[in-house]
């Protein structure tokens, strides 16, 4: 009888056969670089299929006029942006001034604007439209009261402009808000006591050197170019304004953003002065509403600090805004994505 044969059990499974490229090396390392394959397609795929992306588009700030220090700051701003943020376009627009720019940011006309912090106080203080959905970016640099008269004027303060010619700046301008309070400060009505002439600071230095000006006001960062080039060609001078503090601070709640600054002899070395004058300053804000994508907002916040020592070599003033002042921007709060920003920064 031949011997019977064992039943044999179950083949084991046999694992299906390792491609050529995976038999050649250390399966290790192999299976690394697929990892590493499969990462950087997902990074490349991402953005395509719903990952996180950057702000992108079109976006609009509310400047000043032309020849002004805002309407440069705008200008390089939206260059520092283009660098940061390819996808963003920051595109600036011209204004009258602060006033303007508030008015259209709570139209929903601009998503940007800067303006200075007695004209956002005052706006707040008289319950503007809107006034609840503003917030700041950052505080930017201060704006200096400017009282500009021909070196040969009588005026050596502003009780002496009684019945002069004076260019208080355009309606909707953050210098004409200035002015009113400094002229109420010396004693003086705006609309009784001083001819005002309604003009911006494109026109006001021509006007000046053709007489058609006793003297006029503007409020900007240091130097302002219009005045610098009106003191290539002619003698001009700055009049003090220090001694109208007191009185200003007590004119309204708004007039508390006004502090006490000097005019160094360095900002207008063409007027020929070794000596400082006293003024007052305002700080300028960086402003947006809370309709604006906090993204957005906050890559804006992170230009405006990557793009200090650019823009300040051609905006003087902007050599000075820095994490360490940007977050005061009374009289508003920061907006969500400015925080986030900061907070970022600083941790």
């Amino acid at each position: 009888m031949a011997p019977s044969t064992p039943e044999r059990g179950p083949r084991p499974s046999r694992s299906p056969a390792l491609p050529a490229f995976l038999r050649r090396g250390p399966l290790p390392a192999v299976i690394g670089a697929v990892v590493t394959l499969v990462l950087a397609a997902g990074l490349l795929w991402g953005p395509l299929f719903g990952g996180e992306t950057r702000p992108h588009g079109q976006v609009r700030i509310s400047t000043g006029v032309a020849s002004g220090v805002y309407a440069r700051y705008g200008q390089l701003l939206s260059g520092q942006l283009e660098r940061d943020s390819p996808g963003l376009e920051l595109v600036p627009r011209p204004s009258q001034g602060s006033v303007e720019n508030i008015e259209r940011l709570v139209a929903g006309e601009a998503d940007f604007a800067i303006a200075t912090a007695d004209a956002i106080a005052a706006y707040i203080a008289a319950h503007g439209e809107g006034a609840e959905r503003l917030r700041a970016c950052a505080r930017l640099y201060d704006d200096y009261i400017q009282l500009v008269v021909p070196a040969d004027s009588p005026v050596e303060s502003v009780a002496d402009l009684r019945g002069l010619r004076v260019g208080v700046g355009q309606d909707a301008s953050g210098v004409q808000p200035a002015a009113r309070e400094l002229l109420a400060a010396g004693g003086l009505d705006m609309e009784e006591d001083v001819e005002a002439v309604r003009e911006g600071i494109d026109t006001m230095p021509r006007m000046l050197e053709a007489g058609r000006l006793d003297a006029f006001f503007w409020s900007g960062g240091l130097p302002t170019s219009a005045i610098e080039r009106l003191a290539d060609y002619s003698d001009i001078r700055l009049v003090p304004l220090g001694d109208l503090m007191d009185p200003l601070v007590a004119g309204g709640r708004q007039n508390a953003y006004f502090r006490s600054a000097v005019l160094p002899p360095d900002a207008y070395p063409q007027m020929g002065s070794d000596s400082v004058v006293d003024t007052v300053a305002v700080a300028n804000l960086l402003v947006t509403t809370d309709a604006v994508d906090d993204a957005v907002v906050e890559q804006m916040t992170r230009s405006v600090i990557n793009g200090r020592d650019r823009i300040g070599l051609e905006v003087h003033a902007a050599q000075r805004v820095d994490l360490r002042t940007a977050i005061y921007t009374q009289p508003l709060d920061l907006a969500d994505g400015a925080r986030d920003y900061y907070r970022s920064a600083k941790s």
